[in-house]
Formats: C-alpha cells, structure tokens, sequence
C-alpha cells in the first residue's frame, strides 16, 4: 500500500520495500512531520519508480519508512 504524504510522495515501509526487492533508496533530504507532533528522518527516498495500478502505469517516488504506526 502507498501511503502519500501530501505533497507528491508517498511512503512504503523497509520490510516491503525488500519484499518487492525495490532498489537501495538514495539519502533524502527530507524529515516526516508527524500527526504526534515528533519528526521523524526516513531511511531514504527512490525517486521515479514505475508502478501499474489497474494496468495504468504511475511513476511515485517513494520515502522509506521503518515502521508505520
């Protein structure tokens, strides 16, 4: 499952990301700002990645999660 964060990237946790044996994510200069209030640095990002969704391709860049709560 894609989670989108808003603002044009979406969020896959590690363990999925090495399920679907996606690519190494690249170091992000991003930090998730979290509904807690805490922020939270992801494990990296993969950027221009091809997925189909009901046979309609879709290119999403992903940030990597550890956990999603």
């Amino acid at each position: 499952m894609l989670i989108n964060g808003g603002f044009g990237v979406n969020i896959v946790v590690e363990n999925l990301r090495v399920q679907l044996s996606l690519s190494k994510p690249n170091p992000t200069p991003y930090n998730l700002h979290m509904a807690n209030q805490t922020i939270a640095k992801p494990l990296g990002l993969i950027r221009d990645l091809e997925i189909f969704v009901h046979g309609i391709p879709y290119i999403v860049t992903l940030l990597l999660s550890i956990t999603m709560y």
